[in-house]
């Protein structure tokens, strides 16, 4: 069992930053991408930015690549964060880190096993 704790949500004004954390804890042998998602009530939940654990390869979707960062700490802690940049309102959202075996460019929802709660990003 995998258990993910998310921190750094919160509101700011267009134009601003904030990071994202997200810690992987528990049985993470098997957690080799970590990746960042959002969710909009009554849409789909939708992948934001994934990296490999073990080696550089990143994915971002279109709409934040240029603005976000995703990064990782030492493979072994499975801590990555998400900054984000230049922030607009259409960010807005909940923000969900996981872990999937494996990477895939692009990546599947379906692949990402474990979840955290969810973190709140709010752009004004």
């Amino acid at each position: 069992h995998v258990q993910l704790v998310e921190s750094g949500g919160g509101s700011v004004q267009a134009g601003g930053s904030l990071r994202l954390s997200c810690e992987a804890s528990g049985n993470t042998d098997d957690a080799t991408c970590m990746g960042w998602f959002r969710q909009d009530p009554g849409k789909e939940r939708e992948p934001v930015a994934t990296i490999y654990l073990h080696g550089p390869m990143t994915w971002y979707a279109d709409s934040v690549r240029g603005r976000f960062a995703i990064s990782r700490d030492n493979p072994k802690k499975k801590i990555v964060y998400l900054q984000m940049d230049n922030l607009k309102p259409e960010d807005t959202s909940i923000y969900y880190c996981a872990t999937a075996r494996g990477f895939r460019d692009p990546p599947r929802t379906r692949d990402f096993k474990s979840w955290g709660q969810g973190t709140q990003v709010t752009v004004s």
